[in-house]
């Protein structure tokens, strides 16, 4: 872990994060974990700053050490109904309330927290400075990039095992050949447009 990063006193505590924020297509997917000291976890990092076959390995790892694990998702009507950041809360807050032991403190990656019925502290950077929420990122990574390859297989055009849905040259050069699909995001912008040159195109 980089960075000093001083614990709330309390004993059970969660971590939090959440993958897919910037994507035009599929859920944004977070996870809550509580991890047990007496199984130490090695290596745990930011899933962004792992390899993918790193963050494999962690992953399974994780889920069998942890006391407790969790997901939460907000799916593409929901993020166009609520938008990202309420969405993102929501899916946290799921992830939160699927834990099967309920945490005394929860700690959540970014700079605010989603209204839970228990304390909770936003820790910028988390993922690199809090072993929990650093496992709940690596939970949360590979859960929806595993979606992704899945979304590949139906629609092998748009490349979403490569980009992860993330809005790259080739997926919005894909996306203004070929429309949208029923996974994306009809309330961020190059969607929408997509969206609209199909209908004045028609």
């Amino acid at each position: 872990m980089t960075d000093i990063f001083v614990y709330p006193q309390a004993n059970l505590i969660a971590g939090v994060d959440e993958v897919g924020r910037g994507p035009l297509v599929g859920a944004v997917v977070t996870a809550a974990v509580i991890l047990d000291s007496s199984k130490p976890i090695a290596g745990l990092a930011d899933s962004k700053k792992l390899s993918e076959k790193r963050r494999e390995f962690l992953f399974e790892e994780i889920k069998e050490k942890a006391l407790a694990w969790s997901l939460g998702r907000a799916e593409p009507e929901e993020i166009d109904a609520l938008n990202i950041l309420h969405a993102t809360m929501l899916a946290m807050q799921r992830a939160v309330a699927g834990l099967g032991i309920a945490p005394e403190f929860v700690l959540i990656d970014g700079n605010r927290c989603p209204k839970l019925p228990m304390p909770s502290q936003a820790v910028v950077k988390g993922d690199s400075r809090v072993a929990e929420i650093s496992a709940a990122s690596i939970l949360a990574k590979v859960t929806r990039d595993r979606e992704m390859v899945e979304l590949d297989r139906e629609f092998p055009e748009y490349g979403f095992a490569k980009h992860k849905g993330y809005p790259t040259a080739a997926h919005l050069e894909q996306l203004a050949r070929l429309g949208a699909t029923t996974h994306h995001r009809r309330s961020f912008a190059p969607v929408r447009r997509a969206l609209e040159d199909a209908l004045l195109s028609r």
